[in-house]
């Protein structure tokens, strides 16, 4: 056994996030062994890492190649290129991933891109499914400018809805406007309420956008809530969201969708769609890895849209 490098928290460093040894994994049965080439972040773990103890290890999304197949003979060969969803310590030169969330991607697919798609892409996926049959369906996506909401336009699109993207900045409406919306506004939640009302809306942000985005919900329309960047408080009208007559208010957590639904299938489709040119994964940070603490910091003030993504050494 020896050690590998990985991000680990540490209070004193800038963003809290510095590069240090760890011992190497020891994969399970069902694990392969992946040299990581390439993670990219989300929000949702770099929010976590500003409260977490010292030595705490984040990460979700990783791709790279096998380095030593599953021992129960499951999963991808020696060499093969994958991506893969970690629940935390995916940041790091070698990961132990259980197969069934291990996708191959083909070498028309960069590690940079396929290391977008699981959370973000993923979450898209899911929270779209939610909605059913989204032909000729309004759909309203808040924090469109984002990793989820860049993917959630451009699957809605090939489902056949019509899609409106929120997003908070002016200066980030061209991301969404890019991945196809139909309509994009920018500021204030209120302003999408003209081009509803919505069959299905997927929500990011919580707070005061959540609420106006309860107002907007066709009858039996669905809202899924799957984050909140604005915050974890939410005020609406009652009275008016019950009678809207079936509307749904639903809770979205990957870690616990993915019970049901595995990552491992669902990572492939998303790879193939990207292979095909049908899927564009929107990469605004590309950097090593030892940019860590600053790319983290940004990416949670949100000085940038779309996803980063850092390329591991060694």
């Amino acid at each position: 056994m020896g050690n590998i490098c990985a991000v680990v928290v540490d209070p004193r460093a800038p963003g809290r996030l510095v590069i240090q040894e760890v011992p190497e994994p020891v994969p399970l049965p069902n694990e392969a062994l992946v040299r990581v080439h390439a993670f990219s972040l989300n929000r949702g773990e770099v929010r976590r890492s500003l409260a977490a103890a010292a030595g705490w290890r984040p990460g979700w999304d990783v791709a790279g190649t096998i380095e030593a197949a599953a021992a129960d003979g499951s999963g991808p060969p020696v060499g093969a290129r994958v991506v893969g969803l970690l629940p935390s310590a995916a940041w790091a030169q070698v990961v132990a991933v259980p197969t069934t969330n291990l996708a191959e991607i083909p070498s028309s697919v960069s590690f940079a891109q396929a290391s977008t798609l699981p959370v973000a892409g993923l979450t898209a996926l899911y929270t779209l499914e939610k909605g059913g049959n989204l032909l000729d369906r309004a759909v309203l996506i808040t924090g469109a400018s984002g990793g989820v909401g860049y993917f959630a336009i451009q699957l809605a699109r090939l489902a056949g809805a019509r899609v409106v993207g929120l997003v908070h900045q002016e200066a980030h409406a061209r991301v969404a406007r890019e991945a196809g919306a139909n309509l994009v506004v920018a500021g204030d939640p209120v302003g999408a309420a003209a081009h509803g009302p919505y069959q299905l809306i997927l929500d990011s942000v919580g707070g005061k956008t959540l609420g106006a985005a309860l107002s907007m919900l066709a009858r039996r329309g669905i809202c899924v809530n799957f984050g909140i960047t604005e915050s974890d408080m939410t005020t609406f009208n009652v009275q008016q969201f019950y009678m809207t007559g079936g509307a749904t208010l639903r809770g979205f957590f990957l870690f616990d969708e993915l019970g049901a639904n595995p990552a491992g299938p669902n990572l492939a489709r998303l790879v193939d769609l990207v292979a095909n040119g049908k899927l564009r994964p929107c990469i605004e940070i590309e950097q090593p890895w030892t940019s860590i603490g600053a790319v983290a910091q940004d990416l949670y003030a949100r000085r940038y849209p779309g996803k980063a993504v850092l390329l591991v050494q060694g």
